[in-house]
């Protein structure tokens, strides 16, 4: 269903369930995905004349608190958009026509906007049938009040231009291209291509090396204060060299004057200066807390349940293994939620204050780049104008299959835990999903497996039984690359990379894939555990490093995925292939599987609580830290803010009560790590797209075709055509816009989530039919939130109903 800045109607008609509020079933107000809110002024007239779409994200809280109060008074369809689009055209840049249904009224209002655009004062808020001019009048008018004139908005693209975030190896921005140009350049055309190709590719070269080189002895040791300091250093040394060249060479030129356009796309990444556009102490200052809250996380440790008093220095737990051990093997409701819990007054409580300066250094930056803040540089790196909507066009493709999905799991939960996991609210406990941030459900199989009786599968007893270790899983998944005529990668794994937790030392476990810039340099970074989880991330990891060797010919700024999303997708196009029971058993860690339709199933149930589960959480943490860079949520409600977006989106609640003083973004190590998110969500679209041009390459599947097998069991291993095509696609690098490279792939040029779902329809006919019809247990669940509500709206609306009155008189 196609919603956001336009919405195709929702299924069943305006009084459907997903039009009374109960999209996505957890939330009577609808998720903030499905609500359809928009900015308007606030004026009676405009309310309906000036449709410029967005979200809630990022409003003021009270905002949110009155809408849901008149949720409950007022549970009836919603106003949703239609937006235009032409044939089998592109989808339009622009919105040619609104269509609002109010619901059992039926009455229709029609707008003819042309380019959406932003409204400084403005806000948005969702509009529904009964008392449908009263209540959005009466929300946005509150909200125009709240929110500061000029208050930076979600998704704000269409006026910049090229701007592009996150280029080449050191991160750089490109600004506006418009306002950077031109006639007063320092030096011309030629010359400047002639010193891109030649001397800057060198230098570039260099300090890069030094600085991933610094970077990489420090994140080996983290308690090694001298390489802290060379690291700090070797940052500063590169920013230093950057904005050198850019004064000196870069800063006033016009792309538009260089014909080649490789050249071209080179001087618009080097525009802008990313974070070297501070000076030196800010810079300095940046470093200094973005280290100290990798150390707070990477250092912590927590006590066992069981010695809840330890001595945490002799015998407390670190994250990898032990407290992730504890997350994905206990069935113990307490000792979850305590585990839980202590490793977030370890971690994200301790680096609450360095992030809001974090914050404020990162804004500096993005300003100078001639961004209102981090998140739009950030989401600029995409080279999208529409990068929000397009996310949210992504998530309304698939919150069908994961709201059966989430149903399903949430009712086998309960069946499980039965009354530990309180009154039910349509949401999961977040601490009970095998996972300390619930992003992945695959530990919790055991407990949701579809058909017990049937097949299933997991080779960790294999690879044991047949002694893998950490090398053997390496060289195996190396030989799957090499199988498809893809290039070789041992020095990624050999004596110079870190593939198992080093004894003596403090390291950041998480799994990483590192260029150091010489294009003849790569190693991984990774705690090996022998088990089927590892297999599969280590291809991961190992399709970084294949990104790494095919673009490794490209000039030092187009050395980088075409945009970030495709350097996450690589390796996990091929962790699609290798986790597959087709596949496992021809290398002979699979044997005894009966193929048949059940444990099919049990197979694409595995898939989805990896993939399918992961989905909305990625996309949440960047909406909360794109808010948070843009002012739309204060300090003070920071940690309620990411639980807002935690049970609106994801359907999942906090298992113990939370409050200001806790950080439980903090928790999640690309936080303090000031890693993009938002990449794993687009890899997550983007590596079914490629699997699935992939598998019709190697004549795996054959989509016109009904006596094909299903996209699910394609397995594209010694597949030289399928390698050839991926090897042309990878080594373009970030020389074209990823469109081009998408195409060249995919014969696509915008990301989908069509192959995903076709990927998973058994497994989605299979939901449907095990969880029935959802309307009677949406209906259930909101007439037991909404009970006992009249001294809410008492509460509420009167004083609400009160000061909208004062507004409309000012």
């Amino acid at each position: 269903m196609e919603n956001f800045c336009g919405s195709k109607p929702p299924e069943g008609g305006c009084g459907s369930r997903q039009a009374q509020g109960f999209y996505p079933l957890w939330q009577p107000t609808a998720s903030v995905f499905h609500g359809n809110r928009r900015f308007a002024d606030c004026d009676p007239i405009a309310q309906f004349d000036r449709f410029d779409p967005r979200t809630t994200i990022g409003l003021p809280l009270e905002v949110r608190a009155v809408s849901r109060a008149l949720d409950f008074l007022i549970p009836v369809s919603e106003a949703l958009p239609q937006r235009a689009v032409k044939g089998n055209a592109k989808r339009e840049k622009h919105f040619s026509e609104w269509e609002l249904n109010f619901g059992p009224h039926g009455s229709e209002l029609r707008a003819l906007p042309t380019e959406p655009r932003r409204h400084d004062d403005g806000i948005v808020q969702r509009v529904r049938a009964v008392f449908a001019m009263l209540r959005a009048l009466l929300v946005t008018c509150l909200a125009a009040a709240l929110v500061p004139p000029g208050a930076a908005r979600c998704g704000l693209r269409g006026s910049r231009g090229l701007a592009v975030a996150g280029r080449g190896p050191n991160h750089r921005v490109a600004r506006d291209t418009a306002s950077s140009g031109s006639s007063g350049a320092k030096y011309d055309a030629p010359f400047i291509t002639q010193y891109l190709s030649g001397p800057y590719e060198r230098k570039a070269s260099a300090a890069c090396n030094r600085a991933i080189t610094a970077e990489w002895e420090y994140i080996t040791d983290l308690t090694n204060t001298t390489k802290e300091e060379l690291y700090e250093q070797a940052n500063l040394d590169l920013a230093t060299f950057e904005k050198e060249q850019w004064e000196e060479y870069f800063q006033d030129l016009d792309p538009e004057r260089f014909e080649d356009p490789v050249v071209r796309r080179q001087v618009e990444f080097l525009l802008a200066l990313g974070v070297a556009a501070l000076n030196e102490t800010e810079l300095k200052d940046l470093n200094g807390y973005e280290l100290r809250m990798q150390n707070l996380y990477s250092t912590a440790r927590i006590c066992p349940y069981g010695k809840q008093d330890c001595d945490l220095d002799k015998e407390g737990y670190s994250l990898d293994p032990d407290v992730e051990g504890v997350m994905s093997k206990s069935r113990d409701y307490d000792e979850l939620a305590y585990t839980w819990k202590a490793w977030r007054d370890a971690s994200g409580k301790r680096m609450r204050e360095d992030y809001q300066k974090y914050v404020e250094l990162q804004n500096k930056a993005a300003v100078a780049n001639d961004f209102e803040d981090m998140g739009q540089m950030w989401q600029a790196g995409f080279e999208t104008d529409y990068f929000y909507e397009d996310m949210q066009y992504l998530w309304d493709q698939v919150f069908p299959l994961y709201e059966q999905l989430h149903t399903f799991v949430r009712r086998r939960l309960r069946a499980f835990y039965g009354d530990k996991m309180g009154p039910e609210d349509g949401l999961i406990p977040a601490h009970i999903l095998g996972n300390m941030w619930g992003q992945s459900w695959i530990n919790i199989y055991d407990l949701v497996e579809p058909f017990p009786n049937a097949t299933s599968y997991d080779v960790t007893k294999a690879l044991r039984d047949q002694r893998y270790n950490a090398l053997k899983m390496f060289r195996k998944s190396d030989e799957f690359y090499t199988s498809m005529g893809l290039l070789p990668s041992e020095m990624s794994y050999g004596p110079r990379a870190v593939i198992e937790k080093p004894k003596g030392r403090e390291i950041i476990c998480h799994g990483s894939a590192w260029d150091f810039c010489d294009r003849k340099d790569f190693r991984i970074k990774m705690c090996t555990k022998v088990d089927q989880d590892d297999f599969r991330t280590i291809h991961h990891e190992m399709g970084h490093i294949q990104y790494y060797l095919q673009y490794k010919d490209q000039p030092y700024m187009l050395r980088s995925g075409a945009n970030p999303g495709f350097h996450e997708a690589i390796g996990d196009t091929i962790a699609l292939s290798v986790d597959n029971p087709k596949h496992l058993k021809a290398i002979g860690l699979l044997e005894d599987y009966d193929d048949s339709e059940e444990s099919s199933v049990n197979a694409l149930m595995k898939m989805a609580l990896e993939k399918v589960a992961f989905l909305p959480f990625g996309l949440l943490v960047d909406m909360w830290r794109w808010d948070v860079f843009a002012g739309n949520v204060s300090y003070s409600d920071w940690n309620r803010h990411w639980w807002l977006l935690r049970e609106d989106i994801q359907g999942v609640r906090a298992p113990v009560p939370r409050s200001e003083d806790d950080f439980d973004p903090g928790a999640k190590f690309h936080v303090p790590g000031s890693y993009q998110y938002i990449s794993y969500f687009v890899a997550d679209i983007l590596q079914f797209q490629f699997y699935r041009a992939l598998c019709i390459e190697a004549g795996e599947y054959r989509p016109d075709d009904p006596t094909s097998p299903p996209l699910h069991k394609c397995d594209f291993y010694n597949s030289k055509e399928a390698g050839a095509k991926f090897s042309k696609s990878m080594a373009l690098g970030a020389s074209v816009h990823w469109s081009e490279a998408l195409e060249q792939l995919t014969g696509e040029t915008e990301l989908n989530a069509t192959a995903l779902l076709e990927y998973f329809e058994p497994l989605h006919r299979f939901l449907r039919d095990a969880n029935g019809d959802l309307d009677a247990e949406a209906a259930a669940i909101d007439a037991s939130r909404t009970a006992g509500a009249p001294a809410l709206h008492a509460a509420v609306t009167v004083p609400v109903l009160l000061l909208a009155l004062v507004i409309l008189n000012r």
